[in-house]
């Protein structure tokens, strides 16, 4: 079983930045996908980005420029930097592992951009 602690959420104004950090434990295996996720109140929950283990990544189209997924050196951490922030990235942003067809989340964290 993997446990997943995210943090970094918050509010912010429409262009500014802000970082989210999440940290993995428990049966985690050397190859795996992370990632995040958001939902936003009465929508579906969207991938937002995801990174390999070998630093592949995966970014919907419409955080494409101005978000950033990356790993940490300890490879069981992964950042979201994002920059030139919407109010339509208003959300819970979830942070995920995913190993084969076994996924693992976390409780998410709030983002709420201000217009």
């Amino acid at each position: 079983q993997v446990q997943l602690a995210e943090s970094g959420g918050g509010l912010v104004q429409a262009g500014g930045s802000l970082r989210l950090s999440c940290t993995a434990s428990g049966n985690i295996f050397s190859v795996n996908t992370m990632g995040w996720s958001r939902q936003a109140p009465g929508k579906q929950r969207e991938l937002v980005a995801s990174i390999t283990s070998g630093g592949g990544t995966n970014y919907a189209d419409s955080v494409k420029g101005r978000f950033t997924i990356s790993r940490g050196n300890a490879r069981n951490t992964v950042y979201l930097q994002m920059n030139s922030l919407k109010p339509e990235d208003t959300g819970v942003y979830y942070c995920n592992y995913r190993f084969t067809a076994t996924y693992s989340w976390g409780q998410g964290t709030q983002v709420t951009v201000s217009s």
